[in-house]
């Protein structure tokens, strides 16, 4: 089992950048495929972008690509996402996600543990 714990989030101008950790507590978390989602007001909740378990592949939703990084520190036991050129638009409160099964995706229901979330507000 493993313990999801995000960070780095606030408030910022569009334009601006900011980055997300999420730290895990457990075991093993290199067995781990990591997964990044987001939520806004009102809406569902969305995949951004996954990481596989040695970080060398990384799997982004068609709209986040280009602006978004995701990378994993695995003696850190740590998944950030780096995001540039926020926009009002990207106001969600972020999500990292960890399973075990095989494979970076991109569905909600093939990740078992949940951070808590951490907001992001971005200004115009």
């Amino acid at each position: 089992q493993v313990q999801l714990v995000e960070s780095g989030g606030g408030l910022v101008q569009a334009g601006g950048s900011l980055r997300l950790s999420c730290a895990a507590s457990g075991r093993a978390f290199s067995n781990y495929v990591m997964g990044w989602f987001r939520q806004a007001p009102g809406k569902e909740r969305e995949f951004v972008v996954a990481i596989s378990r040695s970080g060398g592949v990384t799997y982004f939703a068609d709209s986040m690509k280009g602006r978004f990084t995701m990378s994993r520190d695995n003696a850190k036991n740590t998944v950030y996402l780096q995001m540039n050129s926020l926009r009002p638009e990207d106001t969600a409160v972020y999500y990292c996600a960890a399973t075990q099964r095989v494979g970076v995706r991109s569905e909600r229901s093939g990740y078992d543990y949940w951070g808590q979330g951490n907001q992001v507000t971005v200004s115009s």
